[in-house]
């Protein structure tokens, strides 16, 4: 997979999986994981489905309809390459955060549905419930903070209070941050990211 890969500034600094929103590049989250650490390693990753000549990570059936057989096998794929920037990059594996945008939140999202102790903790911004009908693994030790627009068009607020619900259930600790907006990535829920970041993993 296409990316970018920084090391981290300090063994005990995470590694971010960044993780860009439809029609995006692995340049896209870059100044967004400086705003929440500076200091913290990146691996940014472009997805490698194009719609319509936009890059994604998983194909979609219409406007808010995943191709689920998609969506499976490229999680499987991501969960493979990460395993494997691991090895290259000699990061630690148990300290990544993914920091996702819609799509990208997305697929960060199916990653904890479906492995346990894959991440850390995930920012995911404007995500959506990736699938449905799945028994979540145990989330116990995994932080989450996920940003939703009460506005938002492309995903609309119960998708938000679900996700939160499911994550909650299978043990996550969850944070929720409301914004008065649509499906823009906007400050002040980066903001709201980045003080949630360092009160659980410091600065």
């Amino acid at each position: 997979m296409k990316h970018i890969y920084e090391a981290g500034k300090g063994r005990e600094k995470p590694t971010f999986l960044l993780l860009h929103g439809t029609g995006g590049t692995e340049q896209d989250l870059l100044p967004l994981a400086e705003m929440i650490d500076s200091n913290a390693g990146v691996l940014s990753v472009r997805g490698n489905v194009l719609e319509n000549g936009m890059p994604r990570f998983f194909k979609r059936l219409a406007e808010g309809v995943f191709d689920e057989e998609d969506l499976q096998m490229r999680t499987e794929e991501l969960k493979q390459f990460l395993d494997d920037a691991a090895v290259k990059y000699h990061f630690d594996r148990d300290n990544v955060v993914a920091i996702g945008y819609s799509n990208g939140a997305n697929i960060a999202a199916n990653l904890l549905f479906h492995y346990e102790k894959v991440l850390k903790g995930a920012i995911l911004h404007h995500p959506m419930v990736p699938r449905r009908g799945v028994e979540l693994p145990n989330l116990a030790e995994t932080e989450v903070f996920i940003a939703a627009g009460k506005f938002d068009p492309l995903c609309p607020p119960e998708e938000s209070r679900d996700l939160e619900e499911l994550f909650v259930r299978a043990g996550a600790d969850v944070t929720m941050f409301w914004g008065d907006y649509g499906h823009q990535l906007a400050s002040d829920e980066v903001r709201a990211a980045h003080a949630w970041y360092r009160e659980r993993f410091g600065e």
